[in-house]
């Protein structure tokens, strides 16, 4: 790969200045390219797949398994991106795991319900694209990988009052892997965002019973079960994953019985494109060229200030996300060069954090648990605690001004919370870490009007906010906001609660504030795809030999989120609808 011209400064297409090099085929590519043994250069497949999360996983066991000779390039020296961080739920309307649950879903229930969360934010036949191909994505994988699922029993729709929600769910998990199965391939899986408890098998769906293992019999029967299953992997010899880990393992493991490889350390630098059509990938290692069609499954743009700042509204950062580090919108930046168009690039799969010290905390169960209210800056409530994660931030951003500041805001517990739950990975009567006082993410003081004043926010407002909220706890009604009006409300309550499982006085000194921002689990503007997962121009047309599936697409939940899963879910399946479009001659 021979420099054609000197260097030069090119212009994206929204003007962002670049540092590019012409090299031969009349390819842009960036310095970084350059002074590097190209021991990949000119590698032809017929499927380039970018990124080795969910969706690049998925989409490549599936060409793979119809007899296209396929590689996967992934950016970091990890393989799993952020789906590897993740709890790994995964929202597959009548999917098989379900079904033989016994949950009472049809086609017709899920396209009624997806079609009242979306709204017409997106097509109808990607809506349908979905609802038809998810399952069948489902049983695939469980025949070509060693991965298999759970029924998260329980774990409602995020609006099960909508025609076709189901408040008991239809999110499923992955079982419990053995990571032995990796082999050496394991030391490179990419770790998980909060790991598990030292000698537990913890599921996504028992954190809601390991918050209140203190003081629920069920929590402390679950926790006790967790420790069993740890045990027993240990004396079997297995190294136990699950959630994340499990997925992209499993996925991995796919992989490596399909023969296909994943070359990390291998970012993306621009897509090849040839009479008119997507051709290739260029990388730091070289040109690797795709005779049918490039997958892009890159993730989102969550950790690039400069995107962040051009398509989202302040204050936004990349600080308060817990993306993989990776996802610097690498994928879409490249698509939009081939003439792709974007959606949705304002939006995130939003969910109020804390920022504490090292990396931000979001946060699920702690602000649905009774005994917290969430405050705005003029310490009024302004939003249902409980609401689904993506609502509550999409409040705080359609709220916030200079008179009447919403971000950040602040969630107010009292001793009484501390005692009886755990918060992140702090046992109950335990005090919370210094670090988070000194970095100013926690505050602590005697009285609600000293706690006022320490965190900026009007003492008589707040006093007023906290009884008025007390009053509703002690009658069982929140008739401002609802909390605990809709089965969801209920998932991460505490059932021991009564008359409201959401609601409780905050009355014992002392009294903590934690800050809260608007973060996210990534971000889920993207190249714009039609249901066959191609990639589209402004005017609808394709762009040859491009495809895109997961945070670096437009997302099918349009600016809503259906269920537990709502990222992974589609992600996996729009990466098997490409990989199949491509076999099938695109």
């Amino acid at each position: 790969m021979r420099p054609a011209s000197p260097a030069s400064d090119d212009l994206t297409p929204r003007g962002r200045s670049r540092r590019t090099l012409l090299v031969a085929g009349g390819i842009l590519v960036t310095g970084a390219a350059l002074g590097q043994d190209p021991a990949y250069a000119e590698a032809d497949y017929d499927v380039v797949v970018v990124g080795s999360g969910a969706a690049g996983m998925t989409a490549a066991l599936t060409a793979a398994k119809r007899g296209l000779s396929t590689v996967v390039l992934e950016k970091a020296p990890t393989f799993g991106g952020s789906a590897a961080r993740s709890g790994a739920g995964i929202w597959i309307p009548c999917n098989e795991v379900i079904l033989a649950a016994g949950v009472p879903d049809t086609p017709a229930k899920a396209a009624a319900y997806l079609a009242r969360v979306v709204g017409d934010t997106v097509p109808v036949a990607r809506q349908q694209a979905f609802l038809a191909a998810g399952p069948d994505m489902i049983s695939f994988v469980t025949r070509n990988s060693p991965l298999r699922f759970r029924f998260m029993d329980g774990y409602s729709d995020y609006y099960p009052e909508f025609p076709g929600g189901m408040p008991g769910g239809r999110s499923i998990e992955p079982d419990q892997f053995d990571g032995n199965l990796l082999g050496p391939e394991l030391a490179r899986l990419n770790p998980p965002y909060i790991p598990t408890p030292a000698g537990m098998v913890v599921f996504s769906a028992d954190y809601k019973w390991l918050t209140l293992a203190a003081v629920n019999a069920q929590g402390a029967a679950v926790s006790a079960a967790c420790l069993l299953r740890g045990t027993q992997a240990a004396l079997r010899g297995e190294k136990p994953l699950t959630m994340g880990q499990a997925l992209a393992a499993g996925l991995r493991a796919g992989l490596l019985a399909a023969g296909v490889p994943v070359w990390l350390n291998t970012p993306l630098l621009d897509l090849h494109v040839e009479g008119g059509r997507v051709a290739g990938v260029v990388t730091s290692a070289g040109l690797v060229r795709a005779r049918r069609g490039v997958i892009v499954g890159s993730g989102g743009f969550e950790h690039s200030a400069a995107m962040r700042a051009e398509f989202q509204r302040q204050p936004i950062g990349t600080s308060w996300t817990v993306g993989a580090k990776e996802n610097t919108g690498d994928g879409i930046e490249a698509g939009e060069r081939t003439g792709a168009a974007l959606d949705l690039m304002d939006d995130a799969w939003w969910g109020p954090v804390i920022p504490l010290p090292g990396e931000p905390y979001f946060c699920l169960a702690e602000r649905t648990l009774p005994g917290c209210v969430i405050v705005n800056g003029n310490g009024r409530r302004f939003v249902n605690e409980a609401a689904p994660y993506s609502d509550v931030v999409h409040v705080m951003y359609d709220r916030n001004t200079p008179a009447d500041p919403h971000i950040p805001a602040w969630l107010i517990i009292d001793q009484q919370y501390r005692n009886k739950y755990l918060f992140k990975d702090v046992a109950p009567l335990l005090p919370f870490p210094d670090s988070w006082y000194d970095g100013g993410a926690l505050f602590r003081a005697p009285t609600i009007e000293q706690l006022a004043r320490k965190i900026g926010v009007p003492e008589a407002a707040l006093r007023a906010t906290v009884n008025r909220f007390n009053g509703f706890a002690l009658a069982g009604r929140d008739t401002d906001f609802h909390r605990g009006d809709s089965a969801y409300d209920h998932y991460y309550a505490d059932p021991y609660v009564r008359p409201n499982p959401c609601l409780a006085p905050l009355w014992l000194p002392p009294f903590y504030a934690f800050k809260i921002v608007p973060g996210d689990l990534g971000t889920k503007g993207g190249l714009r795809t039609d249901a066959r997962a191609r990639v589209l121009r402004a005017d609808g047309s394709v762009v040859p030999g491009l495809y895109a599936a997961g945070n670096a697409s437009g997302a099918v939940m349009g600016h809503s989120y259906a269920g537990s899963g709502s990222t992974i879910g589609p992600a996996m399946t729009f990466g098997y609808v490409a990989a199949n479009d491509l076999a099938a001659g695109g």
